[in-house]
């Protein structure tokens, strides 16, 4: 919970790289955390607290700690997947808000593109002695979802087509994307299938890279030269298997999502942007119906038609193109979600996707599997 509502995000970064075979995790980060620093007009000795997870060497934040010269008194390496950074800024703001820091750096980085860490699974973890022999791929876990999803309530590749054909449309503004051609829903259902009923275009890119943030007191915050963005509310949500009672059209969003609208004392209606994690297409659509922009089993409908794109539709999303289209650091997208809804709060964005007078921005970030376990984690902010 984020207490009294006193968490700023002051700085924001993300590091331009899809594709860094010279530079090291621990570069990357320092990159990144570099150009929130400056981007905020602070310096690293004025971070007191820490907050990372993915790919770190080492002892993770003990590591980049020592790596990064800071010196800091509270850090916390929490790692639920790719939610976990929009998590540790939940989490930073409740340690300012209780004293163990003022100035927290949240950052993430990773190379999968440029060389993969092999790390060997722990074949007695449960759910592995379980699954590994039906030789399980993140793909199909998802593909399963979608199946499952157009089963029971109708939903068609075309309208999941729409999600990345709106990414695209953003994609061609960002100068950084790995995917800037505009698409069609005739180019999605045309490429290959992976996993059915999934296609290539359905399915998110790999990408080097990282970001960071930065999160502070009010004091701290109204002393700089920037836009304020507030962090108003804050949700978390984990599913599992429920003993065998799979839920593959529901996430934990549903958790996560109530959570942080209530406590930011809003509803869906009232958000002008969003940032949804996109490592596929179905990811999207499932997390708008279980964060309330639609109702269960509508999103299809929902997202159809251009409806996510900005401009032309009510709820524009992912407007720097998204896992879709711009980029997917450490296989981790958490962390831009949080990013480009700074920027679309502080009016930054590119001029071709800003939402005008964008006052409240979700980004919302799912880790591991829909379908299996995962970790939902949800942002509310606004432009004060």
């Amino acid at each position: 919970m984020v207490h009294d509502k006193t968490a700023y995000i002051v700085g924001a970064y993300e590091h331009p790289t899809r594709k860094a075979p010279d530079k090291s995790v621990v570069q990357l980060h320092a990159e990144c955390a570099a150009g929130a620093l400056a981007d905020a007009g602070l310096t690293k000795d004025d971070v007191d607290g820490y907050f990372c997870a993915g790919e770190e060497p080492g002892l993770g934040p003990l590591t980049m700690i020592d790596c990064l010269n800071l010196r800091v008194r509270h850090c916390d390496f929490t790692d639920i997947g790719g939610s976990a950074p929009l998590q540790h800024i939940s989490h930073a703001a409740q340690a300012i808000a209780a004293g163990k820091c003022t100035v927290a750096l949240v950052s993430l980085a990773g190379r999968p593109r440029s060389g993969w860490v092999d790390r060997q699974p722990d074949v007695t973890q449960p759910d592995l002695m379980w699954e590994m022999p039906i030789r399980k791929k993140i793909m199909d876990i998802y593909a399963m979802c979608a199946r499952r999803h157009m089963h029971e309530y109708g939903t068609t590749s075309e309208q999941l087509a729409w999600i990345k054909v709106a990414a695209s449309h953003h994609a061609q503004h960002n100068p950084f994307a790995m995917l800037p051609k505009v698409v069609t829903v005739q180019d999605v259902l045309a490429s290959p299938i992976v996993s059915e009923p999934l296609h290539r275009l359905d399915c998110c890119v790999t990408s080097d890279g990282g970001g960071a943030i930065l999160v502070t007191r009010p004091e701290i915050a109204k002393s700089l030269k920037r836009p304020r963005v507030k962090v108003i509310g804050a949700g978390e949500g984990f599913q599992g298997q429920s003993a065998g009672e799979v839920d593959l059209t529901g996430s934990a969003a549903r958790q996560s999502g109530m959570v942080a609208f209530a406590e930011a004392g809003v509803t869906a209606s009232d958000i002008s942007y969003a940032s949804i994690y996109d490592s596929f297409t179905i990811t999207v659509l499932i997390a708008l119906e279980d964060l309330g922009f639609c109702q269960k089993g509508q999103g299809g409908r929902f997202v159809a038609d251009g409806n996510l794109i900005s401009g032309v539709g009510r709820l524009p999303f992912n407007t720097d193109g998204g896992g879709l289209c711009n980029n997917h650091p450490a296989t981790r997208g958490g962390i831009t979600k949080v990013i480009e809804a700074v920027r679309q709060l502080r009016g930054e964005a590119n001029p071709a996707v800003q939402v005008r007078d964008c006052s409240l921005a979700l980004a919302h970030g799912t880790g591991w599997l829909m379908g299996t376990r995962h970790s939902s984690a949800t942002l509310i902010m606004e432009r004060e």
